[in-house]
């Protein structure tokens, strides 16, 4: 028996991708498909997938050519694959000429021609074309455009004040304004995506929230960190009890930016420490201990009250079983890790644990500590533009931050600013 093995995403299955697999076939007796995974598919860069896993499979299956069907989840895999199942050909798309001579070491390797003029990307731009403007200026404004590039059947386009042209809205604008500029593009009928807080008021924040589910527009609370796959997983390691029962959570975020503390610098524009950073700092908090803490206290350095502009803040969390806390700074500088204490051991996020794509799960014997690495493209900005653009075309919720986490996010921020803090001299 001469075994075949071959190799795709097959996303959006189509006549391309049946011809290949019937070329494959007919190389010999049985056909053995790896289809790859959601997370092996990130590390490549592949972020656009519209099916999951499971559905991929399906359609494979459903083709009737596969004699068996295997999740390809590691590089390496293929060397591994070929040697377990006893493969005598590798056979993959002639646009991979040459990138896998090195398999021919463990068995045959044949490139087939593609079919010209279909693809993947190709249908997947036609399927979703999704224009978006923006409000607001600056970095967080061009990190946006340049990485809406990396995703198919989104574009950018400038808008003035009407909104007219486009299907939805990135607001990037400061804080202050964010209510009103969510508030104005949900009522010409946009669909919105806005860097946090969504607003500094937490029923304005549910204003927006309600307004936007009860008219079928997608309001997503725009936490770049949400998005990349080390803190998905960390996430999930955590609440797995790998670590034990969660007891601490321990978050900062900090950053010596524009000379902020120094004499003559205009605050008016520019953002205080707790609406910069607070929402990413306390986003594990809630993630990991949930919304419904017993008590908060919050203590802060201002280096301006007329603006509220506080150069640091520390904000302590109760919970019934745990405890939390965040540091947040512009005009101070700590080392921006974020830990995990549990019962059995801890999870370490080294610095700047927010644009991580490595963390570490720690115990009293330091043989039993593991580490993982997960591949980490353009700050996690790409993956939330791929989970936003999805929302819109299926309009089911694939934002990572729950109502309730925003909800939560924004009344620590609005009891900052009504006083509810200890202020340092």
């Amino acid at each position: 028996m001469i075994k075949v093995i071959t190799y795709g995403t097959y996303d959006l299955l189509h006549h391309g991708h049946i011809r290949l697999l019937e070329r494959a076939k007919a190389l010999g007796d049985y056909l053995i498909v790896g289809v790859t995974s959601d997370d092996y598919d990130k590390t490549r860069g592949k972020i656009n997938n519209q099916q999951s896993l499971m559905e991929r499979v399906a359609a494979i299956k459903a083709t009737g050519l596969a004699d068996e069907i295997i999740a390809e989840e590691y590089e390496g895999q293929k060397i591994d694959d070929i040697r377990r199942f006893g493969v005598d050909i590798f056979a993959i798309g002639s646009d991979w000429e040459g990138k896998f001579d090195y398999l021919n070491e463990f068995c045959k390797v044949i490139y087939l021609p593609r079919t010209e003029g279909v693809s993947s990307s190709e249908i997947r731009a036609k399927n979703r074309k999704l224009v978006i403007g923006i409000i607001g200026s600056g970095g967080l404004r061009n990190k946006f455009i340049r990485e809406m590039q990396y995703v198919n059947g989104v574009e950018h386009k400038e808008c003035d004040d009407t909104l007219d042209g486009v299907d939805a809205v990135y607001v990037a604008s400061h804080p202050r304004r964010h209510y009103d500029d969510v508030k104005r593009a949900l009522l010409a009928g946009k669909h919105v995506i806005c860097e946090s807080p969504l607003a500094l008021e937490a029923e304005k924040c549910r204003e927006l929230i309600d307004y936007a589910r009860e008219n079928g527009l997608v309001l997503e609370d725009a936490i770049k960190t949400a998005y990349s796959t080390a803190y998905s997983r960390l996430l999930v390691v955590a609440k797995s009890g790998r670590i034990g029962d969660i007891v601490s959570v321990d978050s900062v975020c900090s950053s010596l930016a524009g000379g902020v503390a120094e004499p003559g610098v205009d605050l008016s524009r520019r953002q205080n420490s707790i609406s910069s950073w607070g929402p990413t700092a306390m986003l594990p908090v809630f993630q990991l201990l949930g919304t419904n803490y017993k008590t908060k206290s919050i203590v802060t350095k201002l280096i301006n009250s007329d603006y509220n502009f506080d150069g640091f803040t520390k904000i302590d969390f109760v919970y019934d079983k745990a405890v939390a806390s965040i540091k947040v700074a512009k005009a101070a500088k700590a080392e921006g890790e974020l830990v995990i204490t549990g019962t059995k051991g801890y999870i370490y996020v080294p610095a700047p644990w927010w644009k991580t794509d490595y963390f570490e799960v720690r115990f009293e014997n330091p043989a039993n500590n593991k580490r993982y690495f997960y591949q980490l493209d353009g700050e996690g900005i790409r993956y939330e533009i791929v989970a936003f653009a999805k929302a819109v075309e299926s309009r089911r919720d694939y934002s990572y931050i729950s109502d309730q986490t925003s909800l939560a996010i924004v009344k620590v921020i609005e009891d900052f600013y009504s006083g509810d803090r200890i202020e340092l001299k």
